[in-house]
């Protein structure tokens, strides 16, 4: 070999190891920098086949004993899962035909009891699931039929669920979305109640919500207080309504349009103070979470402009959750977000927020 020749084969192999080098700095995830992502305080046992979907349930008397209940959307053996604040199953209920996603709410009133439960979709047969906390028992006599008037299967697929407990009455709304639907009308609002055998049911109270025809809807949050339903129109943008069915079915905002690189998924609302905070969207195929102002801006509480976007370790994250609760370990609150691999992972509200120059509740 001539020096000329050696020269340029040494040339050649430090340009292919410095190549080599800097592809091993990037995730595989689409080329995120794993040095700018924030690793979990906890990442929860494997489910059996594909997560998607959690939801936070806060332990009315030990926090240190709440639970994150996550959803496996196996076609036949789907179901949800309660992870302790560590990560490990304490409980599962399977057997569900797709449990797409879940939500929980505070005292039902169950023949005279209150009960907390958790609502899960299962999509292929068409109708809720409800379920009891912490025990996951099933109280709904065998489920909750939705979209009864649709003839197109695809029209009948739940798929999101929030639910909405109305302030003034305590009353709790089951909001629903599907794989496909009209361009009015999209989602529908069940009112949830215990019939004479102590079970519950569900009354159709409103049929609204504009689809842009794009892809789907999916993720679906409400801000009880406030008195707002937001949803994810893949591809479109995010769409925000009165949760309240007595407000009316006036869209309030479109908002999301061009900040996301393809689908708008997870949905979740971390509470400042009472009229303040963050409305976060998971925006799936670029791994990030983008924020926006829960509050809107000054004089228009209905304009919500992005004002950041963070990156967690997880992989195409679709379903998300937070709490502004003080928990064993998250004294600010907790950021839980769904993963493809089959987990769930926890995260420090505070590290967020410090990281991200975002603000935190001010826990007694």
């Amino acid at each position: 070999m001539t020096n000329s020749n050696y020269i340029l084969y040494i040339l050649i192999a430090l340009i292919s190891l410095s190549l080599s080098l800097g592809c091993k700095t990037e995730k595989n995830n689409g080329g995120s920098n794993p040095d700018q992502a924030i690793e979990p305080a906890v990442i929860t046992d494997a489910t059996l086949t594909d997560t998607d979907d959690p939801a936070i349930w806060i332990h009315p008397e030990n926090s240190g004993s709440s639970l994150i209940i996550g959803t496996d959307k196996d076609p036949e053996n789907g179901g949800l899962y309660a992870f302790d604040l560590n990560g490990k199953i304490q409980q599962t209920h399977l057997g569900l035909k797709t449990a797409n996603n879940v939500d929980v709410a505070y005292g039902l009133n169950l023949n005279g009891q209150e009960v907390d439960i958790a609502v899960a979709t299962e999509r292929y047969e068409h109708r809720l699931r409800v379920f009891s906390l912490p025990d996951l028992a099933p109280i709904d006599g065998g489920g909750i039929p939705v979209f009864e008037d649709e003839e197109d299967d695809d029209y009948r697929q739940a798929m999101g669920i929030a639910l909405y407990t109305r302030p003034s009455d305590q009353a709790i709304f089951a909001i629903v979305s599907r794989k496909k639907g009209p361009e009015e009308g999209y989602l529908e609002q069940y009112l949830l109640q215990s019939n004479e055998n102590g079970q519950v049911t569900g009354e159709l109270v409103r049929t609204f919500g504009k689809y842009s025809g794009k892809k789907e809807i999916e993720a679906i949050a409400v801000d009880d207080k406030l008195g707002y339903v937001y949803y994810a129109d893949e591809q479109a943008g995010i769409r925000k309504y009165f949760a309240n069915p007595e407000k009316g079915n006036q869209e309030l905002a479109f908002f999301g349009q061009g900040d996301f690189e393809k689908d708008q998924e997870g949905i979740a609302i971390y509470e400042v103070t009472d009229n303040t905070g963050y409305i976060i969207v998971s925006d799936q195929e670029a791994n990030l979470f983008n924020v926006y102002p829960r509050e809107g801006t000054e004089n228009a509480p209905h304009n919500h402009k992005k004002i950041n976007s963070f990156e967690l370790s997880t992989n195409r994250t679709d379903g998300i959750e937070v709490t502004d609760q003080t928990l064993p370990d998250f004294p600010y609150g907790m950021f839980v977000a769904m993963s493809d691999d089959k987990t769930f992972h926890y995260y420090n509200w505070q590290e967020l927020a410090e990281r991200f120059g975002l603000e935190i509740k001010e826990n007694d």
